[in-house]
């Protein structure tokens, strides 16, 4: 855990973890209540809650929900009644609950997470009269074979009542969400675990969860003189390397790309969302939105509250450790203390500074501090989770670029990146004009400086000339020389557009800051998109072992804004960088490392795959 007793927390902490007081009241708050603790009728054998052992039998009283209301003055209130299993409260029990949140104002909705196996007419019924409203989340491992784990306490599958569950909401006219727990169990069968659960017409919404769990190493204990089939089950299941249903996180994501790609091949999309994607998707196109993994309102904004009063953080960082406050408590006040003096959020919040400074913080948000803190106990380092979470971003923003070319989101080799500026007073224009010889064009204004050509104003870093296109009087004179022949080459053999170039220059003597020999690619459609992408991957790949000390090439996927129209433009740049900072070693060596990547690209045939992807699941 971050030592956080004696240092300072990094300025811009905030943009990553929001402190409760930090927000206004129109910022809701989400309370996970534990109806029940870890009381199920079922005993699937990750089950996390379980691990707690925190022995149930008591429930949330209609007291204890009314309680809720008092506790953070003036916010809204997101209502999640969780397990264990919530249905084990009984109906009676349930409808006092509802009711009473129904009374409350301050409560803006209330989802229910169940296994649906004891999800019956009537308990739509009562759902219906007391909270008509009431969202549904059913917990679902893609197909048969993908609910292996989830089991009674006979150690039998549960997968066929689960089904009928989804079935009866159909039939109700009920749609629900579905959680699935991504295992060993379906790695590799992306697409077919899809559509099955697609098969369900109830469903319109998909959380991909991840069983990080290489962290366990020891069978849950078991409350019964008797130790349970399920649990003897869990027993042979535990090795010394971990749990068998635990994955990594670069399989998470690869599941995920996979998931992703053909979400959008097969139409899914049009009726159900599918997370982390549809989040990382928000993000990547600046809209935001209150996935917590992917925002500042992380922990800080997330409780619990358990039958015997207690009042906790998120439910699923460690317990006792995130334990806060009784439900007793007056006041937000009292709860922010509580906050800064638990470890655990505190912690969190300081494990947050090593993002400040990652090219992918304004999509990945941080991630969720309780993965992050079992990554740490599990290997001493939360990097693998940073580096999946990035895998996400990359092949999410190329799925976005090219959805009719899923294998692009499985490319190791290309990252995405946000320019604080990349625009072009009118692209559409000049995409227009690029292939028409009987367009007008008008004389450009060139000049040229010690910092490069193409710059009006003469200085390191202004571009403001006019945009030329090959059939320009004007091209051959608005490219630098060490830049020309890669220009030559993919506007050529490539076929392709370019709107962006750079041979590379120190800029010694002014204060801004050395520019990297790059070409900037406009994609003329989201197919060509993903046909330049893996031509360009295949050019960075072969010509990488060659560069001399140094210098390293870089695949990047960010956005052309287009002033005129406001529109945005995928884009795709191929850059050749320092390998350390280091801008002596890095000119001493560029004309070499340019004319490898020029030879590269020469050769890189058009393909419709990425070369470096990897085929294990």
């Amino acid at each position: 855990m971050p030592d956080t007793t004696t240092s300072t927390e990094p300025a811009g902490i905030e943009s990553l973890w929001l402190a409760l007081e930090d927000t206004d009241l129109d910022t809701a708050v989400s309370i996970v209540c534990k109806l029940r603790n870890d009381v199920c009728d079922v005993d699937c054998l990750y089950c996390f809650e379980k691990r707690k052992e925190r022995p149930g039998g008591a429930a949330i009283t209609r007291e204890q929900i009314r309680k809720l209301g008092t506790l953070f003055p003036g916010r809204r209130l997101v209502i999640e009644l969780h397990g264990g299993e919530p249905l084990t409260v009984g109906q009676d029990a349930m409808a006092e609950i509802l009711d009473e949140l129904a009374a409350q104002p301050a409560v803006l909705r209330v989802h229910l997470q169940t296994n649906g196996v004891k999800l019956d007419d009537s308990w739509l019924d009562l759902f219906e009269r007391h909270y008509p409203q009431l969202s549904i989340g059913i917990s679902l491992d893609g197909d048969e074979q993908g609910n292996s784990w989830r089991v009674g306490y006979d150690a039998q599958p549960i997968y066929p009542r689960i089904a009928a569950a989804l079935d009866l909401l159909a039939r109700r006219g009920r749609t629900c969400g579905v959680v699935t727990v991504v295992t060993p169990k379906v790695l590799g069968r992306a697409a077919e675990i899809l559509d099955h659960i697609a098969s369900f017409t109830a469903v319109n919404a998909i959380n991909l969860v991840p069983a990080f769990d290489a962290s366990t190493t020891t069978a849950t204990a078991s409350a019964s003189r008797r130790t349970p089939a399920s649990r003897l089950l869990q027993q042979l299941a535990i090795t010394a390397q971990g749990p068998d249903w635990a994955i990594t996180p670069d399989q998470y994501a690869r599941f995920v790309l996979q998931a992703a790609g053909h979400w959008i091949a097969a139409g899914h999309h049009h009726r159900i969302k599918l997370d982390p994607v549809v989040a990382v998707i928000r993000q990547l196109n600046g809209v935001g939105g209150d996935h917590c993994h992917f925002s500042n309102l992380k922990c800080s904004h997330v409780f619990t509250a358990y039958p015997n009063d207690d009042l906790g953080s998120c439910d699923e960082l460690p317990w006792p450790a995130a334990k806060l406050l009784p439900l007793t408590v007056v006041g937000e006040q009292q709860i922010t203390a509580a906050q800064h003096a638990n470890t655990l959020l505190t912690g969190g919040r300081a494990m947050m500074a090593k993002c400040l400074t990652c090219p992918y913080r304004a999509v990945c948000g941080g991630g969720c501090t309780a993965t992050r803190w079992r990554m740490l106990k599990a290997t001493g380092s939360d990097d693998a989770y940073c580096q999946h979470r990035a895998r996400l971003v990359d092949g999410v923003a190329a799925l976005l670029a090219a959805p009719g070319h899923p294998a692009g989101a499985l490319c190791r080799t290309a990252h995405w990146r946000r320019h604080a500026v990349n625009e072009m007073a009118d692209a559409d224009a000049f995409l227009a004009r690029w292939d028409n010889p009987d367009a007008p064009r008008k004389p450009a204004r060139l000049v040229t400086s010690e910092y490069g050509n193409i710059n009006t104003s003469g200085l390191p870093g202004i571009q403001e000339a006019d945009d030329l296109d090959p059939l320009h009087p004007q091209w051959a004179d608005g490219i630098e020389p060490r830049v020309k022949p890669l220009l030559d080459t993919v506007t050529g053999n490539w076929g392709a557009v370019t709107y962006d170039s750079c041979e590379g220059h120190q800029h010694t003597g002014s204060d801004a800051p050395p520019s990297p020999f790059r070409v900037g690619l406009l994609p003329r459609n989201p197919a060509e998109y993903g046909e330049l992408a893996a031509r360009a991957c295949h050019a960075v790949t072969r010509a990488a072992p060659y560069l001399p000390a140094g210098l390293q090439l870089q695949l990047i996927h960010t956005d052309l804004a287009s002033t005129a129209t406001g529109r945005t433009h995928r884009t795709i740049e191929i850059r050749l960088v320092p390998t350390d900072g280091d801008w002596d070693t890095y000119f001493a060596g560029l004309d070499q490392g340019a004319r490898v990547l020029i030879h590269a690209a020469r050769h890189a045939p058009a393909l419709d795959r990425c070369p470096c992807e990897r085929d294990t699941p």
